[in-house]
């Protein structure tokens, strides 16, 4: 079943990368007390991700948190390498890379995609959500394209 508008982010363990390297982190720790806009990709380096869905949350990275967020958080099932170079490369120093290395918090979700018939695997949707103290405000899922889950529409609805 689908997380909800009104539900709570089910608590799971993820990576992000740290100094040492992967560190494990805690959804419960990243999201509760905090007003997060949070949001998801198919793939890190995928085109329409690259291109257009994470350049627009660093384009608007201070806009966002000026509407009172204190974080950024943008998650893929990929690993916590790849996320942090992906961030790195589109110069996200002020976004989360979460990584979503098995798919756990996407699948807790209920916001999975098969792309095995294009040798990806099991992956996120392309999903964007405001989340405040670890329950879901607003969530928007995107089967094709940015139109709901674009950094433009989040600014617009917080």
């Amino acid at each position: 079943m689908t997380i909800q508008v009104g539900d709570h982010l089910p608590d799971v363990e993820l990576q992000i990368m740290g100094e040492k390297g992967p560190e494990l982190v805690r959804t419960a720790d990243l999201f509760g007390g905090k007003k997060v806009v949070l949001f998801a990709v198919p793939g890190a380096f995928t085109p329409t991700c690259s291109a257009a869905h994470l350049p627009g949350f660093v384009v608007h990275v201070d806009k966002i948190r000026d509407k009172g967020v204190d974080s950024i958080i943008c998650t893929s099932v990929n690993d916590a390498f790849v996320m942090d170079a992906w961030g790195k490369s589109q110069n996200a120093d002020e976004i989360i890379m979460l990584a979503d290395g098995l798919g756990d918090f996407a699948s807790a979700l209920g916001l999975t995609q098969d792309r095995t018939a294009n040798k990806m695997g099991i992956r996120s949707q392309r999903y964007a959500m405001i989340i405040n103290d670890g329950t879901v405000e607003l969530l928007n899922i995107d089967s094709k394209g940015l139109d709901t889950t674009s950094a433009e529409t989040l600014l617009a609805a917080l």
